[in-house]
């Protein structure tokens, strides 16, 4: 008599496991194990692992989730051989973002930015980079966009920072045909330009994450602020308002501190599993998310099963 052999994948294994657990991704309760079993999709049951998606079938669609750096529904590349690149370059982004905001809220007395140049064009600005062409790689749009240009940002602001590049002009600015301009505090609304130009880049960005998780969105939200409050204390600068200056700074370096440590947070959120955390964190799906209808409707089945 012929037998059959059926091939078992243990991640979806895995993922069976986590559905009947009463467990989503990240540790979100759904409802009785049975019922989130019975009610919810198939591609939301991680097994509390980030990455197990990717085995998933093609027809699969995933919610939105800040450690992957993806603010909306995709569909997971079949094969995937890369790893999440997003932990990496949120880190890259998170510790340079820290170190100059230190410098931003004159942390222990420290005005001068030397320190972040090296981080700026090392880790938060080439690591970054590569990350950003890995999201390229594993078909993410957003995630290539975004870390690649913010990687760029950090490129370009530590050469800005250098003061051997000349980018300002060490004598005090110039005009097109090379001779001194008038204005002492030209320099100022220059690097306004600068940082106003990023701020509008961030909107953009901002705005794709009105759909994702609250922990996402409060990133780009909060990243969008610093830019803001920067751009404005150069040009208060240039008027010669040192005193609003320094208050727009520190504002700048306050939101700045946060958007790292929120970028931090998604890092973790995409870096831990059951494999290698004790816990895993919540991401908070905005209620008019997929996965926020999602969790309503397991526990609307809930409360009329009771």
């Amino acid at each position: 008599m012929a037998t059959t052999t059926v091939a078992h994948d243990p991640i979806l294994e895995k993922s069976d496991t986590a559905a009947t657990s009463g467990y989503g991704h990240n540790g979100d309760v759904t409802g009785t194990a049975a019922q989130q079993h019975a009610n919810a999709p198939r591609v939301y049951d991680y097994g509390g692992n980030p990455l197990a998606h990717i085995h998933t079938g093609q027809d699969a669609r995933l919610p939105a989730f800040g450690g992957e750096f993806q603010p909306g529904l995709y569909r997971p590349i079949e094969g995937r051989k890369f790893a999440n690149p997003a932990p990496l370059g949120l880190s890259a982004f998170a510790l340079t973002t820290f170190v100059l905001s230190c410098v931003n809220l004159q942390a222990r007395g420290v005005t001068a930015p030397n320190v972040a140049v090296p981080l700026a064009l090392g880790y938060g600005g080439l690591v970054q980079l590569l990350a950003g062409m890995w999201e390229m790689a594993v078909g993410n749009t957003f995630g290539a966009t975004a870390l690649s240009s913010y990687g760029g940002f950090w490129i370009a602001y530590g050469i800005l920072l250098t003061p051997n590049w000349n980018i300002l002009g060490s004598g005090g600015p110039y005009d097109v045909a090379g001779k001194a301009a008038g204005d002492p505090h030209m320099a100022n609304s220059a690097v306004g330009f600068f940082l106003t130009g990023w701020f509008i880049f961030t909107t953009i960005l901002l705005l794709c994450t009105l759909r994702s998780t609250i922990m996402f969105f409060m990133l780009f939200f909060t990243l969008d602020l610093a830019f803001l409050m920067l751009a404005c204390g150069e040009y208060a600068a240039n008027n010669g308002a040192a005193h609003s200056a320094t208050t727009l700074t520190k504002a700048g370096g306050g939101f700045g501190m946060l958007a790292a440590f929120l970028a931090w947070y998604n890092a973790f959120a995409g870096i831990a599993d059951t494999s290698n955390s004790f816990f895993l964190i919540p991401v908070f799906h905005f209620p008019w998310s997929e996965k926020g209808r999602e969790n309503r409707a397991a526990a609307k089945a809930e409360t009329h099963t009771d």
